[in-house]
């Protein structure tokens, strides 16, 4: 039941995205159209220039997605597998950035952008997913790591491999469950971000494809099947990155869930 009701809006989005303007009118959102059209996808790619908006997309998510969790995880292993002083506060402080609302950071950074004069850039957009990106990735990693067996250190360091060695070599291949639904939670998350392309950029030289969508939006009226045939455009990426992590996803989030 609960799958029905979210898929309910998918539903409705797909309907009039195939529909017509005046089919709209007629018979609502919700009806079957009446005649298959794919004039809402033409005029969503032609009216705002979506091809542009959904490269910058994939030039800033891409980055930001592998730049978060590689350094998310450079963070992690030391704090989940070597012992040193003020271990618990480093990764206290680390958890402590998942409680912190982005919209009081709206202020500095615009101003920080504009200073190192990176704003309207897509550098300024990666820095920033990366460094947001850092407590959710740092909080999952550090308990998956811990979860591994310390055997297996201990007979790495017996063959001769140094710390760094064992992090590459031995606790990021088995961290891949872990490492799935971070890229999965991190490029959705990045993809359908608003707020920091809202705010970060001017103009549609580095501006995401969830600016490029809300342009499509008239003063006066809404082409409901133009901005339901591009919001369907913009979640085919996402779909594609479930699709090829879903076997690693679905195993990450069991782990745990029994002892054997």
């Amino acid at each position: 039941m609960l799958a029905i009701i979210f898929l309910v809006p998918v539903y409705g989005s797909l309907v009039t995205s195939f529909k017509s303007v005046e089919d709209i009118m007629v018979g609502g959102f919700w009806k079957f159209p009446r005649h298959f059209t794919f004039e809402g996808y033409i005029e969503a790619w032609k009216m705002q220039n979506l091809g542009k908006y959904l490269i910058n997309s994939i030039i800033i998510t891409f980055p930001s997605v592998v730049g978060s969790i590689f350094l998310a995880s450079l963070a992690a292993y030391p704090l989940s597998r070597i012992r040193f002083k003020g271990e618990k506060f480093i990764f206290i402080l680390f958890v402590a950035g998942l409680f912190l609302p982005p919209q009081i950071h709206l202020i500095p950074l615009f101003k920080l952008a504009n200073m190192l004069g990176i704003f309207d850039t897509y550098l300024v957009l990666i820095l920033t997913h990366i460094a947001f990106g850092q407590p959710i990735c740092v909080f999952i990693l550090r308990n998956f790591f811990i979860s591994l067996p310390h055997e297996i250190e201990e007979a790495a360091k017996i063959d001769g491999c140094n710390d760094f060695s064992i992090y590459w070599r031995i606790i990021l291949p088995l961290a891949k469950p872990a490492l799935a639904v971070l890229v999965i939670l991190q490029f959705t998350w990045i993809w359908n971000e608003f707020l920091w392309g809202l705010v970060l950029t001017q103009t549609e030289q580095a501006r995401p494809l969830t600016l490029g969508l809300y342009n499509l939006q008239g003063m006066f009226t809404v082409e409901w099947n133009v901005q339901t045939a591009g919001a369907n455009i913009a979640t085919i990426p996402t779909i594609i990155v479930f699709l090829a992590f879903q076997r690693y996803f679905i195993k990450g989030i069991t782990l745990g869930a029994v002892k054997g």
